[in-house]
């Protein structure tokens, strides 16, 4: 997998390999992968311990364990299922979701994630959102 930030990637076996020594910690952790049907579920372990869990700076430890379900609804749509079990900092597993949608722009380019001439990302970090009591907060 590849990401359009911080020139990240996993790479994820999907040969049954079991995960890496735990004594060998990663900045994306030791992913393995499996397909249940059409599903694609990814078993992440041996996490560093240094990363951020969001842009808000929600932090992560080393026995973070997270178990993603890439299941796609239609040929450019993606449900995405995390599952974060980390019992160093909370008190049971919690899982987040979101759709992910494939752009279909004739012309659109992943860029480098980098501040160049033309940067037109600035929309992703300063618009407004709605809070839950309905306030409209600035992102940054």
């Amino acid at each position: 997998m590849t990401y359009e930030a911080f020139h990240a990637y996993r790479i994820l076996p999907l040969d049954g390999r079991p995960h890496l020594p735990k004594e060998v910690k990663l900045w994306e952790g030791d992913g393995r992968a499996h397909w249940e049907g059409d599903t694609l579920v990814v078993d992440t372990t041996n996490q560093n311990g240094k990363t951020w869990l969001d842009m808000a700076g929600n932090f992560t430890t080393e026995t973070l364990h997270v178990v993603e379900r890439f299941t796609p609804l239609d040929s450019n749509t993606l449900d995405w299922q995390a599952t974060m079990d980390d019992p160093a900092i909370y008190t049971r597993p919690w899982t987040i979701s979101a759709r992910i949608n494939k752009i279909n722009t004739s012309n659109y380019q992943i860029l480098e994630f980098a501040c160049h001439e033309g940067e037109q990302d600035l929309i992703h970090y300063t618009q407004e959102t709605g809070n839950k009591n309905g306030a409209k907060t600035q992102k940054k």
